[in-house]
C-alpha cells in the first residue's frame, strides 16, 4: 500500500469539493485527509495503486457542479509517513494565494424544493443555500473561502445548522453561507422614510412586496450582488415613471420571469437559449421578442427582450406571487454604480423607489447581472459579471510561467485583469470610468482584488490612450510602486484577447485581426476603429482600415449621430452635390437646419474634429440618415442597436442587394454606399430594407478585404472582435462569408467583444513581451 500527495487546483473551494473527496475516498477504501489551502485543495491518500487511480478518475467525473478542476498533480509520499486510520477533513491552511474564487450561483433544485415545502424548516426562507448554490464572490473578502472571511461571519450558526455544516455526508458540509430563519440574515420591508412596514394579514414581507409591485409601485430589492429596482413590466405608466426617476430614458430594461413558460409568452426561446436561462449563472439572455406584449417602454426601438430567471430564494418567492414578468434593473441613477448598501440605497434611491425590500447580509463585492446573446451558434457576452466573475480564463501554456501582470482595462465597459501562473482573472464589469462614482468603485475593486487574491504585481499594463483614467491611474501606480509599465494599442488588445481565449500560443503564428469599434488610440496618434491588423501577441501591423472621417465636435459626435452623417456626406460624395441632388430628402432638410458652415470650417481646419476610421461612427451616420436616433443617442451604441433591429426582418431577403464599397490602397471607403442609400431614400424604399442592405454591405466589405489580405499575406485565420461585432447580423454574415472562402474564423466567446475584454488582451500581450 502506497501513499500519494494530490494537489488539486482550480475552482475547488466553497463548492463542496472536500465532502466529495471525503465520500470518494471512503467509497474507494482509502485513508488520509483533505484540506483547503491558498493553492486550492491538498489531499494525502493511502491505498492500493488501483484504488488511488480509481479515486482520481472518479474525482474528475464526479466533481461538484460549481467546481472546475484545472489540474490534478500526483506525487508519492515518503515511506516514513504513516497512513492514518480512516479519512478525515482537515482545517484550512494559509499561504500565498493561488486558488480561484467561485462565482455566485443560482439556487439549486434541492434548496428550492426546501424553500417551497411547508414541511421543511427552511420553508420560505430567502437565504437558503448549500455547497451547490448561493453567494460566493459577492460575500467574500479574503482567501481561504471560510465563513470568517465572508459577510456571514456575523451570523453564528444555530445547533441544527452547525450539525449540517459539520456532517461530511450533508450537502451543507462547510457551506459557508449556511443559515436558517433562526440564526441567519433577515429580510424586511421599509417605506421611503425607512419605517418598517407591517405585512399583509397571512402574508410575509415578500408577498407584501409582490402586492406593491402588482399595484404599480417601484420596489428596491436587495439581492446577491446589488440592489435592484423592480416594477410591473406590463404597467406602462409605472415603467415610464421608473425611467423618468432613474434618468434612463431609452436603454432596454432587464426582465425577470417566474419560469421558462412565462418567458415563452413574450419571446422565442431556442434550446440553447433555454440552457443559458437555466444555467447556474442565471444570466440575462437577450431573446427575440414574440407573442404577448409588455409595456412598450421596456425596450423601445428594439425587437428583443432581456430575460433572466430567479437566482435566489427571495426572487423565487417574489415571482411566485406575480402573474407576469417584472422589470429588474440596477438600483442606481443612469451610469452610476449599482447600490449595495442599505443606507446608501435610501440616500441614492429616495427619489426613485417607493419601498425597499432589504436584508442584513452585507454585499462585499458589487456584481451587476451578466448579459449574453446567442450569435453565430455561440453564447456571447455583452456583459460578464455575476455568475461568471471571477472565474479565470485558462491560457495557453506559454503564459504559465509569466510574471504577475495587472492589466488596467479601458475607459468604457471597463474590466481589469490579474494574470498569474497561466490563469487570467477578469474582474466583473465595472462600467464607464468617466462617471466619477464608477471610477471610485473601480479603484476600490482594484485594491480588493489584489487583497483577495494576494496578488503581488510585477508589471502594470495600460491602454495607449493618454486620456483614459485607467491609463493615468496605471502610470501613477507603476511610478509609485517602481513597477514596469507596458502600453498596449487598443485594437491589438481586442485581437489578442480573442486569440488567448481560443488557445493560440505565442508560437501559433499570426492572424488577420479585424477590430471594429467606436474608437481607440492608434499608433499614429489618430483615432482608429475600423482596423485590419496582421497580429501576433508580440506585434501587429495595420494593413487596411476604414476611411477616416472627421468627428465633428469631438466627443459630441458620439452623442449626436447626425454629425456623423454630415461628416460622411461631406467626405463622399460631397455636401454640395448631395444638397443639389437630394434637397427634398428629410435628412438633407434636417442637416440644413444645423450650423453647417461652422461644421464645414471645423472639418477643414481640423478644429475639434479629429479624423476617425471608426466603424461605430459609420453605423451612427447611417442610422441618422434613415431617421434612427437622428438628433441624439441616449446611450453609447443606441443608434447601431436600433439600426440592427430595423434590419433584422429584411436581412435574409437583401443579400443580393447589398450596397457597394471601394477598397483602394488599404482604405475601405463608402462613396457608392452613400450614393445608393440616398437613391433608396429618394425612392421611398422602406428604411428597414435600407438598414439590411447596409449591414450586408459592411459584412461584404469586411469579408472581401480580409480575404484579399489573407491571400496576400498567406494567413488562414481571421479574428473578429470589437464592440461593433456584438451586432448579430454583422457577426453571422461576416463569419459565413469568410468561412465560404475556406478561412478559419475566431470571435470572442469567453469574454465580451466590446471593451469588457480589453484587459485580457492587454495582459497576454504584456506577458508575451515579458517572457
Amino acid at each position: 500500500m502506497g501513499g500519494e500527495r494530490i494537489r488539486v487546483t482550480g475552482i475547488v473551494q466553497g463548492v463542496g469539493f472536500r465532502p466529495t473527496v471525503w465520500r470518494l475516498a471512503n467509497e474507494c477504501g482509502l485513508a488520509g485527509q483533505v484540506c483547503n489551502d491558498a493553492e486550492g485543495v491538498l489531499i494525502h491518500l493511502w491505498g492500493s495503486s488501483s484504488s488511488l487511480n480509481d479515486f482520481v478518475r472518479r474525482l474528475r467525473a464526479e466533481q461538484p457542479p460549481l467546481s472546475r478542476i484545472e489540474e490534478i498533480l500526483r506525487t508519492p509520499l515518503h515511506d516514513s509517513e504513516e497512513a492514518p486510520q480512516g479519512f478525515h477533513i482537515g482545517v484550512s491552511r494559509e499561504g500565498e494565494v493561488n486558488t480561484a474564487v467561485a462565482a455566485d450561483a443560482a439556487t439549486c433544485p434541492d434548496c428550492l424544493a426546501e424553500v417551497l415545502d411547508p414541511s421543511k424548516r427552511r420553508y420560505r426562507y430567502p437565504f437558503t443555500n448549500c455547497t451547490h448554490c448561493g453567494p460566493r464572490l459577492s460575500i467574500v473578502s479574503a482567501i481561504p473561502y471560510d465563513r470568517a472571511n465572508t459577510s456571514m461571519a456575523s451570523f453564528p450558526m444555530c445547533a441544527r445548522c452547525q450539525a449540517e455544516y459539520d456532517d461530511p455526508a450533508n450537502r451543507r458540509f462547510h457551506a459557508q453561507p449556511n443559515a436558517c430563519a433562526e440564526c441567519g440574515p433577515r429580510v424586511w420591508l421599509e417605506d421611503n422614510d425607512g419605517k418598517r412596514l407591517k405585512t399583509d394579514q397571512g402574508c410575509d414581507v415578500i408577498e407584501t412586496a409582490a402586492r406593491l409591485i402588482r399595484e404599480g409601485r417601484i420596489v428596491a430589492i436587495k439581492g446577491i450582488g446589488g440592489i435592484h429596482l423592480a416594477c410591473d413590466a406590463g404597467n406602462q405608466e409605472t415603467v415610464n415613471r421608473l425611467r423618468e426617476r432613474k434618468y434612463r430614458y431609452r436603454k432596454a430594461l432587464a426582465l425577470m420571469a417566474r419560469d421558462i413558460d412565462m418567458v415563452k409568452r413574450f419571446a422565442r426561446v431556442s434550446d440553447a437559449e433555454m440552457a443559458l436561462l437555466n444555467d447556474k449563472a442565471a444570466p440575462i439572455v437577450v431573446l427575440n421578442a414574440a407573442g404577448e406584449s409588455l409595456a412598450a417602454s421596456v425596450a423601445p426601438g428594439q425587437n428583443s427582450l432581456g430575460f433572466m430567471l430567479p437566482y435566489t430564494p427571495l426572487h423565487h418567492l417574489l415571482m411566485q406571487s406575480l402573474a407576469q414578468p417584472m422589470v429588474l434593473t440596477s438600483g442606481n441613477r443612469s451610469d452610476e454604480p449599482q447600490s449595495i448598501d442599505n443606507r446608501d440605497a435610501h440616500r441614492r434611491l429616495d427619489q426613485i423607489a417607493d419601498y425597499y425590500l432589504l436584508h442584513d447580509r452585507d454585499i462585499v463585492n458589487r456584481l451587476d447581472d451578466s448579459v449574453l446573446r446567442l450569435a453565430a451558434g455561440e453564447p456571447r457576452f455583452l456583459r460578464r459579471a455575476r455568475g461568471y466573475a471571477p472565474q479565470p480564463v485558462l491560457l495557453p501554456e506559454d503564459f504559465s510561467v509569466a510574471a504577475n501582470i495587472f492589466a488596467m482595462g479601458g475607459e468604457l465597459k471597463n474590466t481589469f485583469c490579474l494574470l498569474k501562473q497561466g490563469r487570467a482573472i477578469l474582474s466583473q464589469h465595472m462600467g464607464d470610468l468617466e462617471e466619477a462614482s464608477t471610477y471610485r468603485d473601480y479603484r476600490h475593486n482594484l485594491q480588493l482584488y489584489r487583497q483577495l487574491f494576494d496578488f503581488h504585481t510585477d508589471i502594470i499594463v495600460v491602454d495607449r490612450h493618454p486620456n483614459y483614467l485607467s491609463t493615468q491611474l496605471g502610470r501613477t501606480m507603476a511610478a509609485a510602486e517602481g513597477l514596469q509599465l507596458i502600453e498596449v494599442q487598443h485594437h491589438h488588445a481586442h485581437i489578442a484577447a480573442c486569440m488567448a481565449e481560443h488557445g493560440l500560443t505565442i508560437e501559433s503564428g499570426k492572424v488577420l485581426g479585424v477590430a471594429l469599434d467606436g474608437l481607440g488610440f492608434g499608433d499614429d496618434g489618430a483615432i482608429w476603429g475600423g482596423e485590419f491588423l496582421i497580429a501576433g501577441y508580440l506585434e501587429f501591423e495595420r494593413v487596411a482600415h476604414f476611411q477616416p472621417v472627421p468627428m465633428l465636435g469631438g466627443a459630441q459626435a458620439m452623442r449626436e449621430p447626425w454629425r456623423n452623417t454630415f461628416a460622411h456626406l461631406l467626405s463622399t460624395p460631397g455636401w454640395e452635390q448631395v444638397n443639389a441632388d437630394y434637397a427634398h430628402l428629410d435628412i438633407v432638410r434636417f442637416l440644413n437646419s444645423k450650423p453647417l458652415d461652422t461644421l464645414h470650417t471645423m472639418a477643414q481646419k481640423n478644429l475639434n474634429s479629429p479624423a476617425a476610421s471608426s466603424a461605430g461612427r459609420l453605423f451612427d451616420a447611417v442610422a441618422a440618415a434613415v431617421g434612427v436616433c437622428r438628433d441624439s443617442a441616449a446611450f453609447e451604441g443606441e443608434a447601431a442597436i436600433e439600426l440592427e433591429a430595423l434590419a433584422a426582418a429584411h436581412f435574409a431577403q437583401q443579400a443580393d442587394d447589398a450596397y457597394g464599397f471601394e477598397l483602394q490602397h488599404g482604405v475601405l471607403s463608402w462613396a457608392s454606399l452613400w450614393s445608393a442609400l440616398l437613391e433608396d431614400l429618394g425612392n421611398g424604399v422602406e428604411r428597414g430594407i435600407i438598414a439590411a442592405r447596409f449591414h450586408h454591405a459592411v459584412a461584404s466589405a469586411v469579408a472581401t478585404t480580409a480575404g484579399q489580405l489573407c491571400a496576400q499575406h498567406e494567413l488562414h485565420r481571421v479574428v473578429l472582435s470589437g464592440g461593433v461585432f456584438q451586432n448579430r447580423l454583422l457577426l453571422e454574415q461576416t463569419t459565413l462569408l469568410l468561412r465560404g472562402q475556406g478561412l478559419s474564423v475566431l470571435s470572442p466567446v469567453a469574454t465580451p467583444a466590446n471593451d469588457g475584454g480589453l484587459s485580457l488582451g492587454q495582459a497576454v500581450i504584456a506577458s508575451a513581451i515579458a517572457s
